[in-house]
Order: structure tokens, then C-alpha cells, then sequence
């Protein structure tokens, strides 16, 4: 079986940016990932995007803005882009894999209260399981679903796998739920008979402070969706050229993101099979996805 349709996507935690510094100005941003994708066969993604992005002020609920329009041909995400700026954004490109499947509420990021959550991949066998997963999610949690997405519903199974406030959740919390959250989707996989199907759940979830972004499939010989990090950098755009910049007192920036925004060699593969955790004091750490 080959790999996916998937979709493309950038996470971001440090000081204020705006959001054009992920979304526009970089050598690889996410509008040029979005149609000329380096790391996919398919280099299109064009089915729709999302930003989401917490205020820079106290506890909160993150603003979202998702359209079915392809990225790099919104008037509006360009304006918004280039005044808006926040401590935390998650922003995705998606190439939907089914393609009736194209609607606004099926564009990431999805949001419940504090958390927002992202997915790049696919569950195998979705379409078979979803009845069974559907009835395994608590009142709130079902009702939180408003498409037909693999991944809200992934986000759904979370929220109950979570169970607990989100104003104080670790990113260890979050991990742990992440990975609990795969397990019980791999098991209605199996239960289905879909072991040759695989999944590929590169995942992001943050409440605007901590957050968990895995890289994970259970394709043999195949490691995963492509996903990078790099941290204790500072984002500087100038003159249409962005750079990460290293700091001196490690409190810099974490980026997280599907392909690499520049040449900067302080980029690292996530490994296969592995999360990356983002304390809310700044620590961070790559953990293995052991299910």
C-alpha cells in the first residue's frame, strides 16, 4: 500500500510573531509548501487551510480562521497574515484524501475550548471504523465533531482520553494522552481487520502554552511523514527574507513544521515513532511513542 494524500503544517511557540513570518516570508513557507510541496509526491495542496493562534495575553481561547480556497490564493489569509501576531500558531495546508470531502469544517485546525489540534496522515480503514469509534466518545465529545474528517474525529477520541481541565495541562499531560488516543485508534483498526492498512498520525495539540506534535506510522520500512523541528531560535523577517536566528539564554522560539522554512542547519528530523513535548517554562524533549 503507498503512502497518502497528506497535508502540510507549521507549529509555532515563542515570542510574538505574526503570522506571515510562518505563512509568506520564509524561503519554504507554508503558502509555497502549499504548491510546491518538496518532501510530497503530490506537490499540490490545495484543498483548503487554517491558522489557528492564541492571544499573547493570559489564558484563552485561540482565533481561527478556515477556508476551502486554496492557500496560496486567499486575498484574505495574506492580509490577515501581515497583522496579526501571536506566542503560539498552528497553520495547515490540506490535501484532502477523499475528494468529496472538501469543506470548511473539514479544514484544520480544530478547536475545543482551549486546545487546538491539527493532523497530517490518515487513520486506515476510517470509513469501516468510524460508527464503532463514534460510540466509543462521550456526549461532549461526539457532539464536538462538525465533519467527516479522520482527524477531528482523532481529535474527539483525545478530548476524552484527556479528561481534564486544559488551563493547566503539561505537555507531558498532553503526550500521554496522544499516545493513549493512538492506541485506542489502532485497536478499532485491528478490531476491522485493517492491519494492512496503514496510519500515518504526525499530530499537533497545544493549549496555547504546552504542547505534544508526534511523528508516527505504522508503515513498516517507512518512516513517517516528513516533520522537523528546531529551537532556541529567534524568527527575524526583514526585506522579505526570514531567518532563524540562534539565542544565546536558550528561552527562544520552537518551530515544528512538516518541511524545513529555511537552510538553517539547526533543523533535526523528528524520529520515526517519536513526540516532541514543549513545556509551558520553555523545556523541551523528544519522547518515544511506545503503544
Amino acid at each position: 500500500m503507498g503512502v497518502p494524500t497528506v497535508c502540510r503544517f507549521i507549529f509555532y511557540r515563542g515570542e510574538s510573531i505574526s503570522l506571515s513570518s510562518l505563512i509568506t516570508e520564509p524561503k519554504n513557507s507554508l503558502i509555497h509548501q502549499s504548491f510546491h510541496s518538496h518532501e510530497r509526491r503530490e506537490p499540490l495542496n490545495g484543498d483548503g487551510f487554517g491558522v489557528a493562534w492564541y492571544p499573547t495575553f493570559g489564558e484563552s481561547v485561540p482565533g481561527l480562521f478556515r477556508s476551502i480556497t486554496p492557500a496560496w490564493n486567499s486575498t484574505n489569509l495574506a492580509s490577515l497574515a501581515s497583522v496579526v501576531r501571536s506566542h503560539c500558531i498552528l497553520a495547515h495546508v490540506r490535501a484532502a484524501t477523499e475528494p468529496d470531502s472538501v469543506s470548511e469544517a473539514n479544514c484544520h485546525p480544530f478547536v475545543s475550548d482551549k486546545l487546538a489540534f491539527m493532523h497530517n496522515g490518515q487513520l486506515g480503514g476510517f470509513r469501516e471504523l468510524r460508527r464503532d469509534l463514534l460510540g466509543t466518545l462521550s456526549d461532549s465529545s461526539f457532539h464536538s465533531i462538525r465533519g467527516g474528517t479522520d482527524s477531528e474525529h482523532l481529535f474527539a477520541l483525545f478530548l476524552d482520553q484527556l479528561g481534564t481541565s486544559t488551563k493547566s495541562v503539561s505537555a507531558e499531560d498532553l503526550g500521554l494522552a496522544l499516545v493513549r488516543t493512538f492506541g485506542e485508534a489502532l485497536a478499532l483498526v485491528g478490531r476491522h481487520n485493517h492491519g494492512d492498512k496503514e496510519s500515518y498520525l504526525n499530530v499537533a495539540i497545544t493549549n496555547g502554552s504546552s504542547a505534544a506534535i508526534s511523528r508516527f506510522t505504522t508503515k513498516s520500512a517507512y518512516d513517517g511523514e516528513s516533520l522537523y523541528w528546531i529551537h532556541n531560535r529567534r524568527c527575524v523577517c526583514e526585506a522579505g527574507t526570514c531567518r532563524m536566528l540562534p539565542t544565546d539564554d536558550g528561552a527562544g522560539a520552537a518551530v515544528v513544521s512538516s518541511e524545513r522554512l529555511d537552510e538553517d542547519p539547526g533543523w533535526s528530523p523528528v524520529p520515526r515513532n517519536h513526540m516532541v513535548l514543549l513545556e509551558a517554562d520553555g523545556t523541551t524533549a523528544v519522547r518515544s511513542i511506545d503503544l
